[in-house]
């Protein structure tokens, strides 16, 4: 299911301000319809993955003098200070207010704040530093769900499930979004989409507020090593023990890169078995690889545990992708003699030619998107991982497009089983033909979105895992 395309934002003040919570009341203030708004989010149209931009700042104005108040022989004041209400030590005062500020200023205090934060706290320090720098009174922090159908607030208030909602507009498009008083804005790191900031009332300096946004993300991603507080928040139901093995694998769900874009997701997303998936950058070549454990439940994990950590020790040693799949195989067939194997699909991809070498040794599909067109991408079938002692691995190569689409998914999309039959290759096919203009994470969330609906939502009887990769044109030197 695709949430945010075509619909017009019909939210309204009180929705805008469901689940906020208020980090400076004295601050509250009038601020102008849309303050803070893009130009595209003004037509209502956006880049998919564009940064959020906005008109600019009026040279020499503050606050006070866009509001239409000034006092020529007197410092502008805040609107805290207007309210009659002021800190003990002082009013206090925007970064607009101060005498040389700028939106750096309030970049550069929103950066020391967030690197200062203990790392359960990052979004209560924010909160404090833009309240004080740009007068923002109400601030949430929308985190996206392991099933991608929720955004769910961090300090308090309902997840956001419903299509069109301006935080789900934001993080669809990757854009900032206004909504009466308040603006929403992508927490986004390297294409991780993590959520979505809002803040409300609106300051005139958006753009530095998406900046902010883009920080907030990087530190959301590191302190996330130290604390559970991010980890829980994303969670509307309990994990399985398998569940856990596996999403702690994953090195993230979504990159964006000058060269290419990708994206996986796992299903049934709480309860996920032994498909998995995952990627590395290393000289200037994208490693993909999907997995697929033979067996249930924490076997299955353990097992395609034991193949990943395999790939990426024989990796980071520098083998070649041959020699990674050997010694993978090795690995697993020392620990299970056979008994048990793992599916898998290892790629290569030279960023600045479209090169791409694999390995076939199992059941995951690729196919390949070109000019509106879906047909399979043909490799010869080799051994699974572990299934013999002695397997020896020859790499395949293909070239890519610009412009060129790759899906690859496991068995447990295009085998899926429903009341009038299997989803099936006319399915699979039909819908990666309607994913031409989707980003790559929009693509697998609709994709498996698709075949929920498809099985009436009912569980899946297999893992069924998706991963979209765009090659866009040679890296830049």
């Amino acid at each position: 299911m695709v949430f945010g395309h075509g619909q017009e934002d019909t939210t309204r003040k009180d929705d805008i301000g469901e689940g906020a919570v208020s980090v400076s009341d004295g601050l509250r203030g009038p601020a102008s319809e849309g303050a803070g708004a893009s130009a595209a989010d003004r037509a209502s149209e956006s880049a998919p993955d564009g940064p959020a931009t906005t008109a600019p700042d009026r040279e020499g104005e503050s606050a006070a003098d866009r509001a239409g108040e000034s006092a020529p022989d007197s410092p502008a004041t805040t609107t805290a200070d207007r309210a009659g209400e002021s800190a003990p030590d002082g009013p206090a005062t925007t970064a607009a207010d101060r005498e040389g500020g700028s939106a750096a200023d309030g970049v550069a205090a929103s950066r020391r704040a967030l690197a200062e934060a203990p790392a359960d706290q990052i979004v209560e320090r924010l909160a404090e530093t833009l309240a004080k720098e740009y007068g923002v009174a109400d601030l949430e922090v929308f985190l996206v769900d392991y099933r991608l159908a929720a955004l769910v607030p961090l300090l308090s208030g309902a997840p956001v499930t419903r299509p069109g909602d301006p935080a789900w507009r934001s993080f669809d498009h990757q854009v900032g979004v206004s909504a009466g008083r308040a603006v929403y804005l992508p927490v986004t790191a390297r294409g991780e989409r993590i959520g979505v900031l809002r803040v409300s009332p609106a300051p005139a300096e958006t753009a530095a507020l998406a900046e902010i946004a883009t920080l907030l993300a990087h530190e959301l991603q590191s302190a996330g090593q130290g604390t559970d507080r991010y980890t829980i928040a994303t969670r509307t139901q309990r994990l399985t023990l398998a569940a856990e093995m596996q999403w702690e694998l994953l090195p993230g769900r979504s990159r964006i890169r000058p060269s290419f874009s990708l994206a996986g997701q796992l299903e049934p997303a709480y309860a996920v078995r032994g498909d998995t998936f995952d990627w590395a950058e290393l000289d200037g070549r994208l490693y993909l690889t999907m997995l697929n454990g033979m067996g249930e439940g924490v076997t299955a994990a353990m097992l395609s545990a034991l193949a990943t950590h395999a790939l990426r020790n024989a990796r980071r040693a520098g083998l070649a992708l041959a020699d990674q799949a050997a010694l993978a195989d090795q690995a697993v067939f020392a620990e299970h003699r056979g008994a048990m194997h793992v599916a898998a699909l290892m790629l290569e991809l030279d960023t600045a030619t479209g090169m791409v070498l694999a390995v076939d040794a199992g059941s995951p599909r690729l196919l390949r998107l070109r000019d509106g067109a879906v047909t399979d991408q043909e490799l010869e079938a080799q051994f699974p991982l572990g299934m013999f002692e002695t397997s020896e691995y020859t790499p395949q190569r293909f070239d890519l497009l610009t412009g060129d689409r790759l899906f690859v998914v496991s068995d447990g999309v295009f085998d899926a089983p429903g009341a009038t039959g299997n989803y099936g290759e006319a399915s699979l096919r039909r819908f990666i033909r309607r994913t031409t203009s989707m980003a790559p994470l929009q693509a697998v969330r609709s994709l498996l979105g698709d075949l929920r609906a498809y099985l009436s939502e009912a569980d899946l009887d297999d893992d069924a895992v998706a991963v979209c990769v765009d090659w866009t044109g040679p890296a830049a030197q």
